[in-house]
């Protein structure tokens, strides 16, 4: 619990500022899988423009960093250019290989 006067607003700010960047990270997040899932080329295109100001805006306030931004929009941006030109295939995302433990080694025994 807080003591000081300071410290109880600022934790009613941060609460603020939590929901309003989960809700716009859902949103965004939302508005990326509706590109994603669009049938047509023209349809993913004329809502692209929009998820990128999304997502800039996600970075310029720090709720993702600005090379996952980038990460982002250069995906959906390969994705609706896949789209225009089927010729061209967009690779899945890679899946990440199992680590394997690595052998234990013996102990040396002192004698």
């Amino acid at each position: 619990m807080a003591n000081h006067k300071a410290t109880e607003k600022d934790t009613r700010q941060a609460k603020k500022r939590n929901l309003r960047n989960r809700y716009q990270g859902k949103t965004t997040r939302n508005a990326m899988r509706k590109v994603v899932a669009s049938t047509t080329a023209e349809e993913a295109a004329k809502d692209l423009p929009g998820v990128i100001a999304m997502i800039d805006k996600l970075a310029k306030n720090n709720v993702i960093h600005k090379n996952k931004a980038s990460n982002l929009k250069s995906k959906l941006a390969k994705r609706v250019n896949a789209m225009k030109n089927p010729a061209v295939e967009v690779a899945a995302a890679p899946k990440k290989a199992a680590k394997k433990a690595a052998p234990k080694k013996a102990a040396k025994k002192k004698s």
